[in-house]
């Protein structure tokens, strides 16, 4: 695994280890992904911004999922994102929000055959989905009895094509990529609508936290947030529009 180290200096005295964030991610396209040795994404560009508006010197690695997620639980100075802040996260971490607020698309591979309208018909289907992702927990909260977990979204993704599941809840930006792209998805229903955010140990110290989340804002205020989201092609269309080609 590469790690991507983007530790900031500051003009002062050697900063302690306890003072610097580490940030861990994954590869989630649009919001956080690689392209070739570099991370790139709407989450991470918010993400280096706030930092360097605010000189605070730290570290930011990419890895599966269920490692960056397990690492912001646990210790102390780590934040991870981009993270889905639903109730069942809401006491585990401390919140800087919102990166972005989305929808998930339940879909099928075009061709299946498989038309679902609602979560109770989806339920008699296999639902793929990545391991210790928030999208295991809404299928798991919904009652959903035949989930099958892999590593990450690109692993599901194969699971999809080849039939090896029967449906995945997609995140809408990422299905209309896809879409453009040429893959053989078919949107079902929309499944969840959450917002996201950067979430930190339950630990993390108070004052940076509200630093960071002044960060946010000013860039959600001064319309760079919205200028990310034009270049990384974030949109929200209606359910009936979203197979459209722009």
């Amino acid at each position: 695994m590469k790690v991507l180290s983007l530790i900031l200096s500051l003009a002062a005295a050697p900063v302690a280890a306890a003072d610097i964030v580490h940030f861990t991610t994954e590869d989630y396209p649009p919001y956080n992904f690689r392209v070739g040795s570099e991370i790139r994404g709407a989450g991470y560009d918010q993400v280096l911004l706030m930092m360097e508006e605010l000189k605070i010197p730290y570290t930011l690695e990419m890895m599966p999922w269920a490692r960056a997620i397990a690492l912001a639980q646990s210790e102390p100075m780590h934040c991870v994102f981009t993270t889905a802040h639903i109730p069942e996260r809401d006491k585990l971490f401390r919140w800087v929000e919102p990166i972005a607020v989305g929808r998930n698309f339940m879909v099928a591979h075009k061709g299946s055959g498989i038309k679902v309208a609602n979560i109770e018909e989806a339920k008699t289907y296999i639902v793929g989905t990545q391991r210790n992702d928030y999208t295991q927990t809404l299928l798991e909260n919904e009652g959903f009895s035949k989930i099958d977990l892999a590593t990450d979204l690109k692993l599901t993704l194969k699971k999809l094509q080849s039939k090896r599941i029967d449906l995945m809840p997609i995140s809408e930006q990422h299905y209309m990529e896809l879409q453009e792209k040429g893959e053989e998805l078919e949107a079902q229903f929309v499944f969840s609508e959450q917002k996201f955010a950067i979430a930190c140990n339950a630990n993390f110290p108070e004052d940076l936290l509200a630093r960071m989340q002044g960060a946010l804002d000013k860039l959600i205020a001064d319309g760079t947030q919205a200028e990310i989201f034009e270049t990384y092609n974030l949109r929200y269309s209606n359910f009936g529009m979203i197979a459209a080609k722009p």
